[in-house]
């Protein structure tokens, strides 16, 4: 019996490839050529920094104000700029400001005046202050040229111009005993105050004196529905008196109570309030003058307030109604003035544009005075933001 052999296979039919990619024996093929390199620099896209712009009018004065504001160097500063137009177009009182987290420098374009005022934190519990204008600024008098040290517990301040330094400082002399005490060198005035915490929480007693001392120290007794103060004071028939004040708090008949004593005066007002009613008498003594409010809330949106004084027969009220957040209409009438009135908000009235409906306000008021209606007056403000 005859075998046949089989031909003989080859290496491209006996070859099993285990892998898709190239093998390390068949030849690499060239990289691809390199792209030349771009002749053009690199350019960098910078972002500009976002400009805030608030427009304000108002009518009753015809004068528009305006602020703008921008941060820089990724909110390291900000730059201010604010000013007014007259309704001619005159520029009123421009004033420049650059405001950093320990530098302040106002700039005023008019007066030609640069105010500075620097925070610096030395240590955890060390601070410096320090503040100075350029030239005698009458309209910012809050601006005094002054640099202060402030610790935990001690603080200085000197003011360049006045030659005055202040000094307080505070120390606990023991558990629940703490003594305070103030200086003005100018004046050579000052006071010293002991502090003591007592045992029940809420209670506390005062001890103040004048430095240089003119009689007893003022007393002061602190407790969880109030205080009571004792000190002396000065009168035309008698030189020196003892003088008591206080307030009294506490609730009385599902309401709230508060009695007021000073200079011999006595204020009692009892207030309830719940979901639907306010009711808030008050009467003073001696004189005998006896107040009534009275608030009715119909709705979530809808509120009635009125209110009347017995000793005068004055008398006002107020109706509110209110949609959403952002809109709110309101009307009344005060007997004192004989005027009546009607104001309508767009935007929350004590909110600012940033949150109102495309960051507007817009407040209409008319005035009628009972008097003389032909001389009612249709007020209105404006305020816009805008982000460029």
């Amino acid at each position: 019996m005859t075998t046949t052999e089989p031909p003989p296979s080859t290496a491209a039919s006996s070859s099993v490839i285990l892998f898709p990619g190239p093998s390390a024996f068949q030849p690499h093929s060239p990289p691809p050529p390199q792209p030349p390199p771009s002749s053009q620099p690199c350019s960098v896209t910078r972002r500009r920094p976002p400009i805030r712009l608030t427009t304000e009018f108002d009518s009753d004065s015809s004068l528009f104000f305006h602020k703008v504001s921008s941060k820089l160097f990724n909110g390291l500063a900000k730059l201010k700029l604010s000013f007014r137009n007259t309704s001619v177009g005159e520029v009123v009182d421009p004033q420049v400001s650059i405001v950093t987290k320990h530098v302040n420098v106002h700039y005023d374009v008019v007066e030609r005046n640069a105010l500075f005022n620097g925070f610096f934190d030395v240590g955890p519990n060390l601070k410096i202050n320090a503040a100075h204008d350029l030239k005698n600024n009458k309209k910012n008098e809050m601006y005094r040229p002054r640099v202060g040290l402030f610790t935990r517990n001690f603080s200085v301040q000197y003011y360049l111009k006045e030659k005055d330094v202040e000094v307080k400082g505070s120390v606990h002399v023991g558990s629940g005993l703490q003594l305070r005490a103030a200086h003005n060198s100018k004046a050579q005035q000052g006071e010293v105050t002991l502090v003591a915490n007592l045992s029940d929480p809420g209670y506390q007693v005062e001890l103040a004196s004048p430095v240089p001392s003119i009689g007893l120290p003022r007393a002061t007794l602190k407790f969880p529905c109030g205080e009571v103060s004792v000190e002396e004071k000065e009168d035309e028939e008698v030189k020196r008196i003892l003088s008591v004040n206080g307030v009294v708090k506490g609730s009385i008949l599902n309401g709230f109570c508060t009695a007021l004593y000073k200079d011999e005066n006595l204020n009692l007002r009892y207030s309830y309030k719940d979901d639907e009613i306010s009711f808030i008498p008050s009467i003073s003594l001696p004189s005998n003058a006896v107040s009534c409010a009275f608030k009715r809330r119909f709705s979530p949106s809808d509120k009635l307030s009125y209110w009347y004084n017995f000793d005068s027969n004055y008398w006002s009220t107020v109706y509110k109604h209110t949609v959403g957040k952002d809109y709110k209409f309101k009307a009344g009438y005060d007997s004192e003035i004989r005027l009546g009135w009607a104001s309508l908000w767009v935007g929350d009235e004590g909110g600012k544009a940033k949150t109102a409906p495309k960051k507007m306000k817009v407040q209409f008021m008319l005035q009628v005075p009972q008097d003389d209606i032909k001389s009612s007056v249709l007020m209105f403000r404006v305020k816009k933001r805008w982000d460029i």
